[in-house]
C-alpha cells in the first residue's frame, strides 16, 4: 500500500476539521480564561522566559524524555487503531493538537504581540519539520489499518505481506518522529535559548 503526499492530504480532511475546531476552542479557552491563565503568574510570564534564559538543558536526558513521550503515544494510537476506538482516537488527538496550537499561539499573541508568533515558531522549530508530516502519515496509517480490520477485511486474511507492509510504514514514521526528537532535544533548546536573550 503506498502513501501519496496526494492522497495522504485528500485524506486528512476529517483529522483536519478536528484540528481547527480544536484550534478554536483553544484560542475561545484562553480568550475566556485570560485573567486567570494570563495573569502575572500565568502561562509564559516574562519571569518564567528570563528564569529559562539562564538555565541550562541537559540533552541527553531532555531527548530520552521527549522520544519516550512522543513514540509512546504514536505506539497507544497505533494499538487502538485496531480496536473499534480507531477513527475515534484519530480524531481525538487531532482534536487535542488543534487545541494545544490553540493555546499556546493565543497567549503568546495576548502577552507578547508580534514577538509571541515569533517565540512559537522558534519553540516548535526545526523538529516540526519533521513531526507535522510524520503525524499525517500516522494518522493515514491509523485509519487505513482501521479500514482493513473492520471495513475491507483485509487484515483478516492473515497474510503475512500485508502485515509486513504496515509494520515497514509504521517503522519510517517512528524513524522520522525519533529524528525530530533528535533535532527537539538536542538542537531546539539553544535555539529557543538564544532568541530568549534576544527577546
Amino acid at each position: 500500500m503506498k502513501i501519496s503526499g496526494r492522497s495522504l492530504l485528500a485524506r486528512q480532511r476529517v483529522f483536519f476539521t478536528c484540528f481547527s475546531v480544536g484550534v478554536l476552542i483553544g484560542i475561545v479557552i484562553i480568550n475566556i480564561g485570560k485573567g486567570v491563565l494570563l495573569g502575572d503568574m500565568g502561562l509564559f510570564n516574562e519571569e518564567t522566559l528570563s528564569q529559562m534564559m539562564y538555565m541550562t538543558v541537559d540533552g541527553n536526558a531532555f531527548f530520552c524524555y521527549i522520544l519516550r513521550k512522543r513514540i509512546g503515544r504514536l505506539l497507544i494510537l497505533a494499538v487502538l487503531s485496531t480496536t473499534y476506538l480507531g477513527l475515534a482516537s484519530c480524531m481525538g488527538i487531532s482534536f487535542w493538537y488543534g487545541m494545544s496550537a490553540g493555546t499556546l499561539l493565543a497567549s503568546l499573541i495576548i502577552r507578547y504581540g508580534l514577538k509571541g508568533i515569533l517565540l512559537a515558531v522558534v519553540s516548535i522549530f526545526p523538529q516540526y519539520l519533521l513531526y507535522v508530516p510524520a503525524v499525517l502519515a500516522m494518522l493515514y496509517w491509523c485509519e487505513e489499518l482501521y479500514k482493513g480490520i473492520y471495513v475491507r477485511g483485509e487484515f483478516n486474511t492473515g497474510e503475512k505481506k500485508v502485515w509486513i507492509g504496515k509494520a515497514g510504514q509504521l517503522l519510517a514514521i517512528l524513524a522520522a518522529v525519533g529524528a525530530g526528537c533528535l533535532l527537539e532535544g538536542y538542537l531546539n533548546p539553544y535555539l529557543l535559548l538564544g532568541f530568549l536573550k534576544i527577546f
